[in-house]
């Protein structure tokens, strides 16, 4: 235990450390503002830390973010993660891709399901993905996972717009019908 004391920045008295604490939405940067306060109002670290609900080193953290950066260190510092493996302009040119469509020709697809993207994507730039991350790749290029109705190309449109519109056979028309007799 015989590490020197950390000297707190004072450039905020405690009181307004509070006011602004109550108001915070951020709940781990209004509870570091409330244990540095308390140690700020002379309660020892070790109180000051266990009444704001964190461990002595958590404020001793928090004090050290603080005195470097003010309040805005305090809240939650994102941490950067791992590097997308496609760019921008490959990302943008997979949702081409997508809204494209597969050439039916030269693929034998007549739409895109999630492992045929994968392998395109493989062929194209030689990153794998699986099938589930692709459609989380999907979603965050504003796409949906489902699959498109297929189109076949040599199919009759008109027939297409007919079956659309209520079927295939022409619309009925009423016979009279003879009800049995008894005999």
């Amino acid at each position: 235990m015989g590490g020197r004391a950390l000297t707190i920045c004072t450039d905020l008295p405690a009181a307004e450390l509070r006011r602004l604490a109550r108001r915070e939405k951020d709940r781990a940067a209004a509870a570091r503002m409330q244990a540095i306060a308390g140690a700020l109002e002379g309660l020892p670290r070790a109180e000051a830390a266990r009444l704001a609900g964190m461990e002595r080193q958590a404020l001793r953290d928090a004090v050290v973010r603080y005195n470097a950066e003010g309040l805005p260190g305090l809240h939650h510092q994102p941490h950067p993660g791992r590097p997308a493996r496609l760019d921008g302009a490959q990302k943008a040119v997979l949702k081409q891709v997508v809204l494209d469509g597969p050439n039916v020709e030269a693929t034998g697809l007549s739409a895109w399901t999630l492992s045929e993207l994968c392998q395109e994507v493989e062929q194209r730039w030689g990153v794998s993905y699986h099938p589930s991350h692709m459609g989380k790749l999907l979603h965050q290029l504003d796409l949906s996972w489902q699959k498109a109705r297929p189109s076949l190309p040599k199919a009759d449109a008109a027939a297409r717009e007919a079956f659309a519109k209520g079927g295939c056979r022409p619309p009925s028309t009423t016979r009279g019908r003879s009800t049995p007799t008894s005999a």
